[in-house]
């Protein structure tokens, strides 16, 4: 298993052209949103300004992007190319496949947290404590492995025609109606309701909690530990369930 998840990290690192898209992305989009803004706009009902609300939004939102995406194409590319079927020669458990897919994209996810916050700083002029700095990094970090774990179910759900259709209104979904990219507050009282079920909503509240200097919510933590392990069991299953077909 050690063997297969320095195989996907070497991966990961070389596909310079995701690593790209998905450390500038982001930025980009954060420098729409809050561009104008000034240093003391404030989201309603949050305590924050918009950029400090948005730099997490879009760090929450360039890892979600790095770990979704990029498992679950390279999975579905990789059962129709014959890698999976060389992996089932192996003894390798499907617990073992699902952490060293995990553990890849974590790696690729962290440029583009890093990347949102030295844009953030250097544009939007937003100030933190050196442990905020730490603390929101690593929370945004830990939270992607939920997602990571979550495209590796999708890679093994979908054809190679289908996964990425399915891929993109997952990853939308969750981005909009998760509060990714506009405060949940905005939205009809029902579905704030369902929003803040959702993954990504907990996952964007682990960061904005930190930024108030509070520490992250126990059910925020509680309900994203409980996603990492249902997407996480679901792969593992998902790819022994394959194994059995071939």
């Amino acid at each position: 298993m050690n063997s297969l998840i320095k195989l996907e990290l070497v991966r990961a690192l070389r596909n310079r052209k995701f690593l790209f898209f998905s450390a500038i992305y982001p930025s980009v989009i954060f420098l729409l949103f809050a561009g104008r803004a000034g240093s003391s706009d404030k989201v309603d009902g949050t305590g924050l300004t918009l950029a400090s609300f948005m730099m997490v939004s879009m760090a929450s939102f360039g890892a979600l992007t790095a770990v979704l995406m990029g498992n679950s194409e390279r999975i579905a590319k990789e059962r129709e190319n014959g890698w999976v079927r060389q992996l089932r020669l192996t003894s390798l458990p499907g617990r073992g496949y699902v952490l060293a897919k995990t553990a890849s994209a974590a790696v690729v996810s962290l440029p583009s947290i890093v990347i949102v916050f030295v844009v953030a700083a250097a544009f939007k002029d937003v100030r933190f404590d050196a442990w905020q700095w730490l603390a929101l990094t690593g929370a945004i970090w830990a939270g992607s492995l939920c997602f990571a774990a979550l495209g590796v179910a999708i890679g093994y759900l979908a054809s190679g025609d289908a996964v990425r259709p399915i891929t993109m209104i997952t990853y939308f979904g969750l981005s909009i109606l998760g509060g990714l990219w506009m405060p949940t507050t905005a939205f009809p009282h029902w579905l704030q309701e369902i929003a803040k079920w959702l993954p990504t909503h907990a996952y964007a509240a682990l960061g904005r909690a930190i930024e108030l200097g509070d520490a992250p919510h126990a059910g925020d933590v509680s309900l994203i530990v409980a996603y990492f392990l249902l997407f996480a069991g679901g792969a593992a299953w998902l790819y022994r369930k394959d194994t059995l077909k071939a």
